[in-house]
């Protein structure tokens, strides 16, 4: 079995326009929604293997704030191609996670995460920013998931606890 959770990253902040998109921060809101995720998180006593996230600021900063609240000590994995990345691209990195690790999550963006989620389990639904889609997979190795082996097991995000 394998155990993946498809993470958006928390709201970020417009309010510098001279920022590239790439280097946005976090807003007060998304400075909330992360700690609050990673708490619902550890009451579900998730521990993941690995984690793997976008470089982007908003992404890395939700990532590192999660793994944070869940006691995640392990170094994060940041890769480029997530930014931006649509779903075939997403699940190629997916595709060459290491075999060992049984639980991964991937922080990213929309609508790339979106369009993920819907082709694995069919979720039609947005996923709002800190959103977090857990998905289990029925087989032995990351090469080999697909939507034949996927099942959506929760979907949850901030403002179901808020």
């Amino acid at each position: 079995m394998k155990k993946l959770y498809i993470i958006r990253h928390a709201k970020s902040s417009w309010k510098d326009s001279s920022l590239s998109d790439f280097d946005r921060p976090l807003n007060k809101r998304g400075r909330v929604d992360a700690p609050l995720m990673g708490k619902v998180l550890k009451g579900k006593k998730v521990s993941p293997d690995a984690i793997i996230s976008s470089p982007a600021l908003r992404a890395k900063t939700t990532a590192q704030n999660i793994a944070k609240n869940i006691n995640f000590t392990k170094p994060i994995t940041y890769d480029e191609n997530i930014y931006e990345a649509n779903d075939d691209t997403l699940l190629y990195v997916m595709k060459k996670l290491n075999k060992e690790d049984s639980v991964v999550f991937i922080f990213g963006h929309n609508p790339g995460l979106n369009m993920l989620a819907e082709s694995l389990v069919g979720l039609d639904e947005n996923i709002p920013t800190c959103g977090i889609v857990e998905i289990e997979f029925d087989c032995k190795k990351w090469s080999e998931i697909s939507s034949k082996n996927a099942k959506l097991i929760s979907f949850d995000y901030p403002k179901m606890y808020s």
